[in-house]
């Protein structure tokens, strides 16, 4: 598995191997009940804390999006295609909101925003 962590970036290594593995897992490149590294194996490929990935996969079961068997290692959950579709969702209102700070930045109004959204919308 292919992953790249950026340590100059101010989101914390964890949040960065979560966000990259969840949106494998949206795209279909992991597919569900297929095996995630073990913690060690991925920790050294990305020379980072066996901690830090523990971390990352924890965040991920909490999710659903990844079961831990103890022993075992841990796996791609059966895509919940609600939660699938939630996530996207969340990432989309992420973006509005980055645009929407982008704009009140340049001094736009809210109804320029507004206005602004109607008219890429109709595109």
């Amino acid at each position: 598995m292919k992953l790249i962590v950026n340590h100059s970036s101010m989101q914390p290594i964890y949040e960065q191997i979560v966000d990259q593995v969840k949106d494998k897992i949206m795209h279909g490149e992991l597919g569900a009940g297929e095996a995630l590294p073990s913690v060690r194996t991925l920790a050294k490929e990305l020379k980072v804390s066996a901690l830090t990935v523990k971390k990352a996969y924890d965040a991920l079961e909490e999710e659903g999006f990844v079961n831990t068997v103890h022993g075992k290692g841990s796996y791609v959950a059966f895509a919940n295609q609600s939660l699938l579709l939630e996530e996207k969702k969340k990432e989309v209102e992420a973006d509005l909101e980055r645009a929407i700070r982008k704009g009140r930045s340049c001094g736009m109004s809210n109804q320029e925003i507004a206005d602004l959204f109607q008219i890429v919308l109709e595109d």
